[in-house]
């Protein structure tokens, strides 16, 4: 076998599937559904990389989606790349190689579509450091919640800080109960609920597309779980969690403004967390919880679950500085428009 390393956009995809199936640190963004859901959402496009030796082995993948935001006066000004859990490569020195060669392919090809490029770490990458910061890739910290599954429902529900339990309690007076989503005409309640919170904290939401495809493809292989909070026939909350070996991922969360007084995100975290030790999964990933010297509303709220505070961080690659202060303050703009409305 010689040394030449491929990098190739057409890869059977049960050949990259397997790949990341039977990889440590593979998660469900690295997965070709995850891309299928990506490629069928409106300003979403999926970016899938692979590096295969002279033999067609994949010695590497990376996958990566292009965001476009819902800013139409920005247009190519709001596009950046996401790469959830960095790439995927063999623990050896031709992994290595190829993993950089990923990197440089993916920066080619983004560096004309986006302003920036992000690395989402779901794992300790502290080995990988060196190797991002010679492809200018500058580290910054970022936190999130990890809930261990493998205690009991009663230990689970002990760590609970005692705010946390009130608020379960008193959506449960409150005759809040949770419901599992079947049919995908649901879908549009999800949305206008995800959108409410959004608004408010003046963040741009995916398109509904994003939604309905993940339900299409996701959810129909339980891959995705979504429950929604209902009150006196009114559905006032719901939780998106995505399930890939053994973890489940907090995707989006919200409840009406006018409702969280009846508490309904208390109880869908606690029911999706009891519905994911039910079945077997072993961790359950908060998703997020901001950096940790920045206000962060949710931290506070997702701390008080009991899970254990992680600190992989994430790194960013800028292509354009004075585009990027252009987006940042058509983004500050947008802030304040949407603030009023």
């Amino acid at each position: 076998m010689g040394d030449e390393i491929v990098i190739t956009t057409s890869i059977d995809p049960e050949e990259w599937d397997h790949f990341v199936d039977n990889h440590p640190e593979g998660n469900i963004f690295h997965t070709q559904s995850m891309a299928k859901v990506w490629n069928q959402t409106k300003k979403r496009e999926a970016l899938s990389l692979a590096a295969v030796d002279d033999t067609g082995k994949i010695i590497a993948v990376l996958q990566a989606v292009i965001i476009k935001e819902k800013i139409d006066f920005l247009g190519s000004f709001s596009a950046r790349s996401v790469i959830h859990g960095g790439p995927l490569y063999l623990a050896n020195s031709e992994g290595q190689r190829a993993s950089t060669a990923l990197i440089k392919e993916h920066d080619k090809i983004c560096q004309k579509r986006a302003l920036y490029s992000q690395i989402r770490n779901l794992c300790d990458t502290s080995s990988k450091i060196d190797l991002f910061k010679q492809l200018d890739y500058q580290y910054e910290e970022h936190l999130n919640f990890l809930i261990e599954l493998k205690k009991s429902e009663e230990e689970l529900w002990k760590q609970l800080k005692k705010s946390r339990r009130y608020g379960i309690r008193s959506a449960e007076k409150n005759n809040v109960i949770i419901e599992e989503v079947f049919d995908k005409s649901l879908i549009p309640t999800i949305y206008d609920i995800i959108r409410e919170t959004y608004r408010i904290a003046k963040i741009p939401l995916a398109d509904i597309s994003l939604f309905e495809s993940a339900f299409d493809i996701l959810d129909r292989k339980g891959m995705m779980k979504i429950f929604l909070a209902k009150q006196n026939e009114n559905y006032i909350g719901t939780i998106i969690i995505l399930l890939y070996k053994g973890v489940a991922y907090d995707w989006y969360a919200a409840a009406y403004r006018k409702h969280l007084n009846a508490y309904p995100n208390d109880l869908l975290a606690w029911h999706a967390i009891k519905w994911c030790k039910k079945n077997s999964f072993s961790t359950f990933d908060f998703g997020g919880a901001g950096k940790p010297d920045v206000p962060y509303g949710p931290r506070e709220f997702k701390q008080q679950f009991g899970g254990e505070s992680t600190n992989y961080g994430r790194y960013s690659k800028i292509y354009s500085p004075f585009k990027l202060k252009i987006a940042e303050s058509g983004y500050e703009l947008y802030k304040r428009v949407i603030g009023k409305c």
